[in-house]
Formats: structure tokens, C-alpha cells, sequence
């Protein structure tokens, strides 16, 4: 037992990470835990789990790697207090839950319960963030860190309808044999929730799609539609042909392109009948279906463009946007070959802008039309007869303007297949790709080659928002990588497949989607291609290298092209960009990292070359390879060759040149080196020069003083180029745990990212040169200054500060880009959105001069020091008074509203008129109004049908203070100047007063925006409030514009109680109690004056009564007594 506790406090402390921020790039992800919302969590899948409308319940196990089994290890975990936590990301939102201590399920597991509130209050149907979600063993220290996703199955749209008729796998299998294509589209918020769509041929018809919300890892888990006959309700059953062609799934819509037409479905977040219904808009020059022979040409050959972009907690300035591109010129008839349109997707407009008709026109094919949502403008990649170029205009109020924002950017004839244009998600890199691969940073201003690849095409680009992968495919099936921004890529393998298409899941693993089977990534590494594109490639040509050493670490290798190499296969023996950053790797022994990618057309025979630094020493020839170097050796220039001769052979030595010893290489310390071309006879050879200003003509060089290097191939290539694994540690030095961070920036605040680069690799030395390059999508909307140094590790820190100092909303990305990172590394590239806008955290609260706990406000009572109950039940279908009286109330609003009793003060005709439900509007009870216990403590006036309690106080309130702060991500603050604020009370009362002091300095402030506002504009500190009327008062305090983008508004009620009586009671009272008395002094003036004496008159009555009592009991005892 001693051994086993060892053995695990070992493997604890081997996985601590105390680290201040997440780190990435580590090494591959292992799987130490297997989890489960339903069911008993399976061993070695990716965790997915799901939110529906009850609580969530975790199930987790442990999966050991070791020889102790998973139930000895979590018994050991759990006698130590050890038990793992979850943590729960989105872009915005942290949070951190802890499972119970106690094993559950015979000791196996670990068990969580987590009301659905504690994550998420909002249950209605919109586009909303996939989590993160990231298991550990013990919070803080990242042991056994695991990480999955968490899909809100409630309120995602798409989830919610019925898309068609449900196949089963038997439909399914028949439609196999006439696919020839697969088209694929995921939700932009929940990358695991995506469509995957059949192309068919002629043989059948119909509209197929398979709906998946965990991301295809396994085939059977698809559910799939028939939509055919939706299709055809709007088309007419007579046509035929019909099939996929394109879709989209944007924030809101399905937008589905067949053969017979655009199709565009309803509104997905309000489902409004059992199977979503579609519409279908008209072009101008295409509606040609009813009456051509070939009715679906023009459709046939469209394309869908879209901007992916994630609008979870939609902003006013956030919209989608759709094209449809045709492969043709447009005609006489047509308004274009390309339009566009903003969801609902009802008005679809021409890509190209109005132009006069007395400028002249070129006829061009738009090939993509893409929305830049940061710079909102409308870039369109456009070819005509001569040039491939790049438009960008203006879009405003959703019509694109004539002038353009940049000068049109052309690119070279050598860009001569274009294919299309795309952003990476929630980014600003637009990326255009053909034979070649073209990359803007700046919106389409300018363009950087990425790579070239000559006569292959790339027909299809794939990205993962979460790990910036970008993976190309060619038109002849070799499959690339890359990450957003890099300026660099590399060929991870090909694909034999004759119908596939590949798609990113929400944690960035790649798929490869068949008609019959679905594949993954390797679990391990993040979108690894492993098991899906073959063995990893080697990116070597087929050429001989000559090695020249500048130092005795630094080298430049040269690529040997013949000179009867034919001019157009030249590219295919040089180093080109692909190779920038990998590592060429010697069959005998030795690596080199290479730095940089060199093209020059000197020295001859050498059209290309790479700088690289030596990782491990490359192994030199032997005598037993080579006998030349036995010999002396020396050089003589023979025109544009030198002639290499062997001399002074040692005795009892063969020493000659041999077959085998062309395309190696002579390197002489100090001097050029020569790569062998042929061999003349045993002691003579002819070698090109590497470097022939520093050639030794006429030296001698004796055996041991050159040497020989053999990366030819002439017998099979003697060397090769590989990826370099990952060489640098990213790390986020902020409380954010997303790699997707959205920040918020409130006009006149600042938010400041952190980020670290540490590097991690052998041969690399530290370069006096930042490690990251930062690159601001929109730099006209914000203010970004970075300040970057190295640390003693010779790790390199960037702190960026972001401030919004204009009076103006929108959003942009921010890229953190590690230049010299490998394409292996997970992370690369780290793309945080800045919006300047109002957070959806940010909000303004009333703070109450008595806080009253939640428990009393749930029993009522709440007594103060003398015994005053401060809380008040308010009546049923309660109305506050109006100026008119207590009985006349006018206002439209009701305090806990109950449909099925009687509305009180309901008897005067204006009352009658007044007063509307909200909540309860068209229910029978107040059971049927669902409010929730938050609604029925909520100061808001939307909810007042649900509002049962409120704060009491005696009469007269006086110099109550209205103190408010602003709750935001970064804490709580007071609110004051420069904050304004207006004051009003939503039931129309008066009798009320507010008490401030005013600066000079805000004086002039206050006094214009009365002007403007035309309501008092008082200062929030020290604002205190006096109310001399009875029952509720309901306040409104919001914030004047202008000092932030938030709309900061705050209710709050006070009930005044124990009042005197109203007006004209307490005047009356008085009045009469005045007039009686003055009465009855005058009565006793008038009798004194008259000598009249009531009381003597009164005692007489008195006595006499008294006489007469007696005399008459004296008779009757007399009587009696007869």
C-alpha cells in the first residue's frame, strides 16, 4: 500500500502545472477522465455533455494509464480529499464547480449536480455559445486537465425544429449510390451542432440532410431529413433534378442552395409550426426554370459565401450576411451574377455597386462576395479576361457605395486559377485561394503570398475557430495546414477518397465525412490528422542539396537544378514556402531547422536556398563510402564549372572518385562549397560553387582538412523535410480561460490582455526580436498600445491595453500571432474579439438603506429596531393612486396580478380603462402567469404582474439616499460624475421631491442636456429623496447618454405607509372640530350674559326626578303592604 501511495504522489506531482495562467503547447491532451451527462461515461471518447432543461448531472471516472486500476486510484484520491472540479467556459463566462468527495456507483465514479439557474437563467430560444468544458483533479493546479464541450440542447435554434421527414437508416443507405458530393455547415456559436447535405446525380432527386449536435463523431448518431417535399411545395412536383448544392446555417437561418433554387428557411430561434418552412427569393435573369430545357444550369454551378461569425448576446451593429455567386458572366437581362442579403435574407441585392452608364465597363465574373462586418464593407474577388483583383466598398444601411475604401489590388498573372475568397472565423485574415493562396491582413488592402502551388488547385478551405486551423485540399488530393495568420504551412497528407468533405468540431478535431462513415483525429493532439490523411509526408523534392556552413551552427542548404531542367518543372527542385520552418533531416544522421527561404538566380545551378540552424550535427561520408578522401584535393576554376582533382594518394591506398560520389558535397572550412555534378575519371570531377566568391582557386587541401557531405539522390533521396514539432508554450497571463475571449470596452475604459511566449526547443537560440506579432482588425475603431519585453527565461511577455476614446460601437479582432511557432503547435495564434459596445454583464443596481434578506422577503416579515414590519403584501391586482385620489387609480400597471379575482378601485370610469396585464395577459389564474421567484422580487415594471412584495416605510419619508453602483466583470463601482442621471416614477405620482448638490463644473452639463432632454438631469451623488405621499411609489433612475454605451437603468419601489388621513380629510376634521367648538363658546358667552345658568336648571330637573322616584316607591311599598 506504501508503494502504491508513493506511486501516486509521484504521478500528482509530475502533472502539477502552478503556472498563473492556462498554458498551451505542452504536449499532446490525454484523456484522464471519461464523462457523461446521460448514461455511464465511456472510456476514450471525447467528452460531450448536455444541458436540457432540468439540472445537470456529471458522471465522471478516471482512466488510468497505469497498472492500478481506476477504482484503487479514485479510493486513494478521495481518502486524500481529492475530488475534481469543472470548469465551465465561454467567451465571457467562467465558471467553477466542484463534484461531491463521496464515490459514487460502486466506488467507479465521481458524481456532480448543477441546477441549470447556477449555469444559465435564460431558457429562450437564441444563438448561444457552445462551453468549454474543462475537468481537473484539483482546482488551481491543473492535474489530469481534461477538457470537452457543454451544448444548451434548450435554446440552441436549429435544435428545436423537425427539419422534414425523419429517415431511417435504410433510406438513408439507398440514397448512397447517387451521391457524387457532400456539402457541410456548422451553427457559428456551436460548432458541434452541423448539417451535412447530399449532392446527387441525375438519376434521383431530393433534398437530404443529416443533423448532428455532437459533431459527427459517430455515424449513427446522425438523425437525417427528407426536406423533398418542402422543396417542392414552392417549385412545382413536375420539375426534376433536384439536389444539394450549397448551404449555409448562419446565427438564425438555414439558407439551402439547390439545383432548382435558393431556399431560405423561417426564423429559426420562434418555431412556429411542427416542420420548418422555407421560402424562396427571385433573381433577376434566373427565374428561367419552367421554361428551359436544362432548368437548374444556372443553379447548379452557384455557390453560397458567408462571414462565420458568432452573434451570442447580438449587438445592434451584428448581422448576417449571405451570397450566391454564379460561375458566369452576367447577360444583358440580368441585374448580375452575384447578390447579396442581410437575414431575414428577404431582399436580395447585386454585389456590384450602381455605376453610371457613361463609365465604361469590363465584363468580369465575381467569383466571391464576402461582408467584412469589422470595417463593414463589401470585399468581391472578381476575374475578367486579363486580372484577378480585389474590390472593397463601403456598405452602409445595407447598399454598397460607388467610391471604394482602398485602391484595387491586383494580383499577378501567376494567381491564374482563383477558386474563392474566405475569413477566417471571428477574424480579420481574408484568405484567397486557387493554384495559390493569398493572405490579407488589413481587409483586402493588401495581400501576401502564403504558398504556390503551380499546377495543382486548392478547390476547398476548412477552419476551427477554437485552434486557428485552417487545412487546405487540392484538386488533386494532397491536404495542407495552416493557422489563421501564420505565414507559413505544411502538407500533412492526401486523401483517396472519391466523395468527401472535411469539418472541424467545436474543439478544433477534424473529421472526414463519407456518405457511409465518419472519421476523427487522433484524441490526443488537436485536430491531428492521424489515421484520417495517411502516413505523415515527407515535403522533400527530388533534387540534390549542397550544404555550405556559415557558422558551426548556422548553414545554407542549396537546391540543385540541372541546367537542362525544363524552365516550367524548375519550381518543382526548389525550396519554396511551404518549407519555411521545418526541419530537413539526413538519412546518415543530423537535423536543421530552417530559418529562412531564399530565391536568387546566382549561382548558377542554385535557384533557391534555406538558412537553417543545426539541431543535431549531420553525420560526413568515410573512406569506406567515399575513397576519395584519401587523396588531396584540388580546385581549378574550368569556366563555369571547377575541376576537383585528387593528388598525393597515401601509399596502399585506393583513392578515386566514383559513381556514387556524384551529388555529394565538398565542404572546405572556410571556403565555398562544390557540389559534385559528374565525374571525369578517377582523380578528376566537376562540382558548381556555392559561394564562388570565396572559391580556393588553385588550393591544396590535404586529406582530413575537406570533407564530404552526401544529400543527393541519385540512388534515392538521402534526405528529407518534416514538421517541426511544436517549439513554443503559449500562455495566458489573465483570469480568462477561453481562447475565444470577448472583451467589452465602455466608452472612455480600457481592458488589458496578457499573453506569454516561452519557448521550448533544441537549436533555437533566443532572437533579440519580439516573438509575437499583434495585429488590430479595425485599429480606426480602437485605441491599442502594446508594450512586449523578455523575461530571465528569455520568455516574452505582451501586455496589450485597449481603450475606447470615440463615441462609436462595433467590434473588432485582435490577433497574437507567434510568428516562428510550428503549424504542430495547438496554439498559434490567439484571436480575442474587442467589442465597444456595452457588456451584457454590465448593469446599474439601487443599493437600499435596509438590505433585507432573501429568507424574510419569502416570509414577509422583516421588523425593524421598533418593531415595524419593513416589508409590505401588496393587495391583489394592486394600483397605486393617482393625483386624483387613492380611489381612482390610472395607471396601466398592476402589483400582483391575479386575473381570476376581482380588480379592486375599479369603480370610477377612468380606472375601468386603465390598467393592462403583462405577465398574465390572456390567462385565467395567476398559475398560468409562470412567474418565477426571480420575476416575483424584480423592481421592474415588466414584471410588476409578478411582484407580490415590497419595501415599507413609515410616513413621511425624508432625505431617503438613492445610492447606486454599476456592477460589471471588473467589480462593483459607485455611481458619480460624470455619470448624469434622470429620476422619474412610472405610475405618473407626484408628491415627491429629489435633493442634490450640482458642481460648477457640471453645471453647464446638466443645463444642456435638460435642453435636450427636456426632464431634471440630477447628479447621483448624495441624491436623496423625499416623498410625501401614501402607498407605492415606483421609481425609474437611468443614466444620460454619452458618458457610456450601456443603457444603465435601475427601478426600485418604496411603500409609504401609516399616513395621515388624505386630502381634504384631515382640513375637514379641523375645520368641523373648530366650528363646534366655536359654537359652543358662543352659546355659553350669550348664556352668561343672560344670567342663565344651565347647570343650576339641570340640578333642579335633578332633584325634582329624584323626589318623584321616591314618592312613587313609597306608594308602591304602600300598596304592597294592602
Amino acid at each position: 500500500m506504501e508503494l502504491l501511495l508513493l506511486h501516486v504522489m509521484v504521478l500528482l506531482f509530475n502533472t502539477f502545472d502552478f503556472s498563473s495562467g492556462v498554458t498551451y503547447n505542452k504536449g499532446d491532451m490525454v484523456q484522464y477522465f471519461a464523462c457523461a451527462s446521460h448514461g455511464f461515461p465511456q472510456k476514450d471518447e471525447i467528452i460531450k455533455l448536455y444541458l436540457s432543461s432540468d439540472d445537470l448531472k456529471i458522471q465522471c471516472l478516471f482512466q488510468s494509464r497505469s497498472e492500478i486500476t481506476s477504482r484503487e486510484l479514485l479510493n486513494i484520491f478521495a481518502s486524500g480529499g481529492l475530488a475534481p472540479s469543472l470548469g465551465i467556459i465561454n467567451s465571457t463566462y467562467t465558471g467553477i464547480f466542484h463534484f461531491n468527495l463521496t464515490l459514487f456507483s460502486h466506488h467507479v465514479s465521481w458524481l456532480i449536480d448543477i441546477p441549470r439557474e447556477n449555469i444559465t437563467k435564460n431558457v429562450d430560444i437564441a444563438a448561444v455559445e457552445e462551453w468549454l468544458v474543462r475537468i481537473t483533479l484539483q482546482h488551481g493546479l491543473n492535474m489530469y486537465t481534461t477538457e470537452g464541450t457543454l451544448l444548451d440542447r434548450v435554446r440552441e435554434p436549429i435544435l428545436q425544429w423537425k427539419l422534414g421527414t425523419i429517415m431511417t437508416k435504410e433510406d438513408v443507405r439507398t440514397v448512397y449510390p447517387h451521391v457524387v458530393g457532400l456539402k457541410v455547415t456548422k451553427c457559428p456559436c456551436a460548432n458541434d451542432v452541423a448539417l451535412l447535405g447530399f449532392l446527387l446525380n441525375t438519376t434521383t432527386d431530393g433534398v437530404y440532410v443529416g443533423l448532428s449536435f455532437s459533431g459527427f463523431w459517430k455515424h449513427d448518431d446522425t438523425v437525417w431529413y427528407n426536406l423533398t417535399d418542402e422543396i417542392y411545395a414552392k417549385v412545382g412536383e413536375e420539375l426534376t433534378e433536384l439536389s444539394v448544392v450549397d448551404m449555409v446555417l448562419t446565427n438564425h437561418f438555414l439558407v439551402i442552395l439547390t439545383s432548382l433554387g435558393l431556399f431560405i428557411s423561417g426564423d429559426l430561434r420562434y418555431p412556429s409550426s411542427p416542420v420548418l418552412t422555407f421560402s424562396r427569393p427571385h433573381f433577376c435573369g434566373f427565374e428561367r426554370v419552367r421554361n428551359l430545357k436544362f432548368p437548374k444550369v444556372d443553379y447548379v454551378k452557384g455557390k453560397l459565401w458567408y462571414n462565420e461569425r458568432c452573434f451570442a448576446n447580438r449587438e445592434h451593429f451584428e448581422v448576417d450576411y449571405v451570397s450566391v455567386t454564379f460561375e458566369r458572366n452576367r447577360t444583358l437581362s440580368e441585374a448580375s451574377s452575384c447578390f447579396y442579403s442581410k437575414e431575414p435574407f428577404l431582399e436580395w441585392l447585386p454585389c456590384l455597386p450602381h455605376i453610371s452608364k457613361k463609365k465604361k465597363t469590363v465584363h468580369s465574373t465575381i467569383i466571391t462576395f464576402l461582408v467584412d462586418q469589422e470595417h463593414s464593407s463589401g470585399v468581391y474577388l472578381q476575374n475578367d479576361q486579363k486580372n484577378t483583383t480585389v474590390h472593397v466598398h463601403a456598405l452602409k444601411n445595407n447598399q454598397l457605395r460607388v467610391r471604394q475604401r482602398f485602391p484595387p489590388f491586383t494580383f499577378p498573372s501567376s494567381f491564374s486559377s482563383p477558386v474563392g475568397m474566405v475569413f477566417h472565423p471571428r477574424s480579420h485574415f481574408l484568405y484567397a485561394y486557387g493554384n495559390q493562396v493569398w493572405l490579407s491582413m488589413d481587409g483586402g488592402n493588401t495581400f501576401e503570398l502564403l504558398a504556390d502551388f503551380h499546377g495543382d488547385v486548392i478547390k476547398n478551405t476548412y477552419h476551427s475557430f477554437y485552434t486557428s486551423d485552417i487545412t487546405l485540399v487540392s484538386q488533386r488530393g494532397k491536404v495542407y495546414l495552416t493557422k489563421a495568420g501564420l505565414e507559413r504551412y505544411t502538407e500533412i497528407g492526401s486523401v483517396t477518397d472519391k466523395i468527401f468533405t472535411l469539418y472541424y468540431d467545436h474543439m478544433g478535431f477534424i473529421h472526414k465525412l463519407t456518405p457511409d462513415r465518419f472519421e476523427a483525429g487522433s484524441l490526443a493532439t488537436f485536430g491531428s490528422s492521424k489515421g484520417i490523411f495517411g502516413q505523415v509526408p515527407d515535403m522533400g523534392f527530388e533534387t540534390a542539396l549542397a550544404l555550405q556552413y556559415i557558422t558551426l551552427t548556422e548553414v545554407i542548404f542549396f537546391a540543385y537544378v540541372p541546367t537542362t531542367e525544363p524552365k516550367k518543372s524548375t519550381h518543382t527542385k526548389k525550396f519554396n514556402n511551404m518549407h519555411l520552418g521545418k526541419v530537413i533531416h539526413s538519412r546518415k544522421t543530423g537535423t536543421a531547422y530552417i530559418r529562412k527561404i531564399l530565391q536568387h538566380n546566382t549561382p548558377e545551378g542554385f535557384l533557391s536556398s534555406v538558412i537553417a540552424e543545426i539541431i543535431d550535427p549531420f553525420g560526413i561520408e568515410d573512406v569506406t563510402e567515399s575513397s576519395c578522401l584519401f587523396s588531396s584535393l584540388l580546385v581549378n576554376q574550368d569556366g563555369n564549372v571547377y575541376k576537383l582533382t585528387l593528388l598525393m594518394q597515401p601509399p596502399g591506398a585506393i583513392s578515386s572518385f566514383q559513381a556514387s560520389d556524384v551529388e555529394k558535397t565538398v565542404m572546405i572550412p572556410g571556403f565555398s562549397s562544390f557540389l559534385i555534378t559528374s565525374i571525369v575519371d578517377d582523380t578528376h570531377a566537376l562540382a558548381i560553387a556555392t559561394m564562388p566568391g570565396s572559391v580556393p582557386d588553385h588550393y591544396i587541401f590535404v586529406s582530413g582538412s575537406w570533407f564530404l557531405y552526401n544529400f543527393g539522390q541519385r540512388n534515392g533521396r538521402t534526405w528529407a523535410i518534416y514538421a517541426k514539432p511544436c517549439n513554443y508554450w503559449f500562455q495566458q497571463r489573465d483570469s480568462s480561460l477561453s481562447l475565444n475571449v470577448l472583451k467589452y470596452v465602455d466608452l472612455g475604459k480600457s481592458q488589458v490582455l496578457k499573453v506569454k511566449v516561452i519557448p521550448n526547443t533544441k537549436g533555437d537560440p533566443t532572437l533579440e526580436i519580439p516573438l509575437l506579432k499583434v495585429i488590430v482588425g479595425n485599429p480606426t475603431l480602437l485605441e491599442v498600445k502594446a508594450e512586449g519585453s523578455f523575461d530571465y527565461t528569455d520568455s516574452y511577455l505582451m501586455e496589450i491595453s485597449v481603450t475606447s476614446k470615440a463615441l462609436r460601437q462595433g467590434s473588432t479582432s485582435l490577433a497574437f500571432i507567434v510568428w516562428g511557432a510550428s503549424a504542430n503547435c495547438f496554439v498559434t495564434t490567439f484571436v480575442p474579439t474587442l467589442k465597444s459596445s456595452c457588456s451584457n454583464l454590465k448593469s446599474i443596481h439601487h443599493i437600499p438603506s435596509t438590505l433585507i434578506p432573501m429568507e424574510d422577503w419569502i416570509s414577509g416579515v422583516h421588523e425593524d429596531s421598533q418593531g415595524f414590519n419593513m416589508i409590505k403584501t401588496l393587495p391583489i391586482n394592486y394600483r397605486p393612486p393617482s393625483n386624483m385620489g387613492i380611489a381612482i387609480p390610472l395607471t396601466d400597471h398592476f402589483y400582483h396580478a391575479d386575473p381570476s379575482k376581482p380588480i379592486p378601485r375599479n369603480l370610477f370610469h377612468k380606472s375601468k380603462k386603465s390598467g393592462k396585464f403583462k405577465q398574465c395577459a390572456n390567462v385565467s389564474a395567476r398559475e398560468e402567469c409562470n412567474c418565477t421567484s426571480d420575476q416575483k422580487f424584480s423592481y421592474a415594471v415588466a414584471f410588476s404582474d409578478c411582484r407580490e412584495k415590497v419595501p415599507r416605510f413609515k410616513f413621511p419619508v425624508t432625505q431617503y439616499p438613492i445610492s447606486l453602483e454599476i456592477y460589471s466583470e471588473d467589480g462593483h463601482i459607485p455611481v458619480e460624475t460624470p455619470y448624469l442621471v434622470t429620476v422619474m416614477e412610472v405610475n405618473q405620482r407626484g408628491n415627491w421631491e429629489l435633493k442634490h448638490t450640482v458642481p460648477e463644473n457640471v453645471k453647464k452639463l446638466k443645463d444642456y442636456l435638460e435642453s435636450i432632454l427636456h426632464a431634471p438631469v440630477y447628479n447621483p451623488s448624495g441624491l436623496k429623496l423625499n416623498i410625501k405621499g401614501s402607498e407605492l411609489f415606483h421609481f425609474r433612475v437611468s443614466v444620460v447618454p454619452g458618458v457610456t454605451f450601456c443603457n444603465l437603468v435601475e427601478e426600485f419601489q418604496i411603500y409609504v405607509d401609516e399616513t395621515p388621513l388624505p386630502f381634504p380629510g384631515h382640513t375637514l376634521i379641523a375645520v368641523g372640530t373648530a366650528v363646534v367648538l366655536g359654537g359652543l363658546i358662543f352659546v355659553m358667552f350669550i348664556l352668561q350674559i343672560h344670567n342663565i345658568h344651565p347647570w343650576d336648571t339641570c340640578k333642579k330637573l335633578f332633584r325634582r326626578n329624584k323626589v318623584h322616584v321616591s314618592n312613587d316607591s313609597t306608594s308602591q311599598l304602600a300598596d304592597g303592604g294592602n
